[in-house]
């Protein structure tokens, strides 16, 4: 049975995130907040958790999940990013955005791009999952929270816990999400002197991407 922890959505409570924390620890996945939408979320360094979240899903390793960064300095441990890539970053992060970038030797090769050896991380800005980040000290895995079958996010906390609970640790409930996925961007073209190609319009705007 999924624990329930209801947070303020601007100023979270430590002491539940901390509980949600050492749930991640303990290998649990749960369904937290993003400044897109809910997402289900669990540590990149464990397998059973990443197998677990794609049996949730129901999606295969061809599908790639996401790398929930606290800040830049964390994101460059997971991927090559160059002066050019990093200024664009800088300019879009925190916010609605995933970047498709290089892979580094630090991501498991399930969970990077198994042709491409990319993976797909973001900053997101939402003060609950930039707390939790903080807390965990390591980003997290995530894939957006599509029930099986369906094409819309979930972003309803409620609905979460009762269709979900018996199949995650934890929901964190800090209200309801936006229902706009993020901005997807490959800047692996970057690395040989090309543009960032936009691959889904979301809620980032482009201008400053100078798409």
């Amino acid at each position: 049975m999924a624990q329930y922890f209801e947070v303020h959505p601007d100023n979270p409570q430590p002491r539940l995130l901390k509980q949600a924390a050492a749930l991640l620890a303990k290998g649990e996945v749960i369904a937290v907040p993003t400044d897109s939408s809910y997402a289900l979320a669990c540590q990149l360094d464990d397998r059973n958790a990443v197998d677990k979240l794609r049996r949730i899903r129901q999606i295969d390793e061809k599908r790639l999940l996401t790398l929930l960064c606290r800040d830049l300095s964390e994101l460059a441990n997971y991927a090559r990013v160059d002066n050019r890539q990093y200024r664009l970053l800088k300019t879009c992060t925190p916010g609605p955005y995933t970047f498709v970038l290089e892979a580094t030797k630090e991501v498991p090769r399930r969970v990077s791009h198994p042709q491409r050896k990319t993976i797909g991380l973001r900053v997101p800005e939402h003060p609950v999952l930039a707390e939790l980040l903080a807390l965990h000290g390591a980003p997290l895995l995530a894939s957006t929270l599509i029930p099986p079958g369906e094409t819309e996010p979930m972003n309803d906390p409620q609905e979460i816990r009762d269709r979900f609970e018996k199949l995650v640790g934890a929901v964190i409930d800090a209200g309801a999400c936006t229902s706009e996925p993020t901005t997807v961007v490959d800047l692996t073209p970057m690395d040989a002197g090309g543009e960032p190609a936009l691959i889904r319009q979301g809620r980032g705007p482009l201008g400053p991407l100078g798409l």
